[in-house]
């Protein structure tokens, strides 16, 4: 079977080079079976019906409308963890420019060639006004322990700061690669009432929207506050109020805005967390392996509006796989459809997550083309597949 492949965005030719021959890529594919993409925004994009599957190289999907792609039976995977060291080697580099006013102090200097002083002397004379903390020694909290936030908690602990972080929801994976020196926040009022910085390392949605509001920052005490994860996080009004007030010292976001760009204290970096060659190769390596697996195999892996899904590869006759609304009934409909067609079922699996879910099913039986359009008929269905 031939696959044809959409790019939206410049994606890394080390990636693309795992595509095998059946694989048409291109930036101008009509009727493509898969979109790769960056950053454009998919949003006001009629999407295809023919595309059954978004790969996002990154970890942010802000930029593709996921209900509707789950509507449509789209899988839209993205790429968790691609990025994570560059982000934290820039996380780094944002402690130290919330400490030490390296930014000033680079502009001052700058200024003094058109001043005829001497600048060995001026330098020496002027240089205490731009003294900052040292990292070791002070608390730093963690909203998030995502892959990110685990290293950049590996690598506070490694500079000597005291750690502390906060995630309800941390998984077992990322747990096991958290020193044992970061302790445990029990709560984000006191993140931020006791931390000397605060590094928010969580996912933008409807219930993080904002999620640092004035209650958050009425805790704070001279706060050096960095969002390296993603806009919409910080209600900027309060920011500004806090700022003003010297709750918080110093923001430095890596989402710079108009509102942003306009606050005292703050540094906007332009965006510049993943864009390292080696980030950009490792989310389109993932993505493509993300897209192959589910386009020949049917596995769902980094799915954010599917379950995973993993079955290996195929050694039976064939494979079918259905996305569908997560309601009942709906396995009992499609195991007496193949039964009705003397299909027997070999292997089996169903997950949902949230309103929708994912069956496989592995057959040693020929699936004769009424199945197909059978199983559409099944109210809830969104997308069945054939794969042989």
């Amino acid at each position: 079977m031939n696959y044809k492949v959409l790019t939206l965005n410049k994606i890394s030719k080390k990636g693309l080079r795992l595509l095998p021959d059946n694989f048409e890529v291109g930036d101008n594919i009509e009727n493509p079976d898969a979109i790769l993409v960056r950053s454009a925004n998919l949003h006001d994009m009629e999407i295809p019906r023919s595309v059954k599957f978004i790969g996002r190289a990154g970890a942010g999907v802000n930029n593709i409308p996921l209900e509707k792609c789950a509507e449509a039976g789209i899988v839209v995977c993205n790429t968790p963890g691609a990025n994570a060291n560059a982000v934290k080697e820039i996380v780094a580099a944002g402690l130290l420019l919330a400490s030490r006013k390296l930014n000033d102090g680079i502009a001052w200097a700058k200024t003094l060639p058109d001043q005829d002083v001497d600048v060995a002397k001026a330098i020496e004379k002027g240089k205490s006004q731009f003294a900052g903390p040292e990292l070791a020694g002070k608390k730093l909290g963690i909203v998030g322990l995502g892959a990110i936030g685990v290293l950049v908690a590996n690598m506070a602990v490694d500079l000597g700061m005291r750690v502390y972080g906060y995630d309800p929801y941390i998984s077992i994976e990322n747990a096991w690669g958290l020193s044992r020196k970061v302790k445990r926040a029990k709560s984000l009022e006191g993140v931020f009432a006791n931390c000397d910085y605060v590094t928010l390392h969580l996912p933008y949605m409807e219930e993080t929207k904002n999620i640092v509001n004035e209650d958050l920052l009425s805790q704070a005490k001279d706060l050096r506050l960095l969002n390296f994860a993603r806009g919409g996080l910080v209600d900027n009004a309060a920011l500004k109020t806090a700022l003003e007030d010297g709750r918080v010292a110093v923001y430095v976001t890596d989402f710079p805005n108009e509102e942003t760009l306009a606050l005292p204290n703050t540094i906007n970096v332009p965006h510049l967390g993943a864009s390292t060659p080696e980030s950009e190769e490792n989310c389109a390596v993932m993505a493509v392996q993300e897209m192959i697996d589910y386009l020949t195999e049917g596995n769902i892996v980094h799915s954010v509006n599917y379950p995973d899904v993993d079955m290996g590869r195929m050694d039976n006759v064939g494979r079918i796989t259905i996305c569908h609304h997560n309601v009942p009934n709906m396995i009992a409909q499609v195991t007496t459809i193949l039964a009705n067609d003397n299909i027997n079922i070999s292997d089996m699996t169903n997950k949902n997550r949230g309103n929708f879910a994912y069956t496989m099913i592995d057959v040693d039986s020929p699936i004769g083309a009424k199945v197909k359009e059978d199983l559409y008929k099944i109210k809830g269905v969104t997308r069945v597949r054939i794969l042989k």
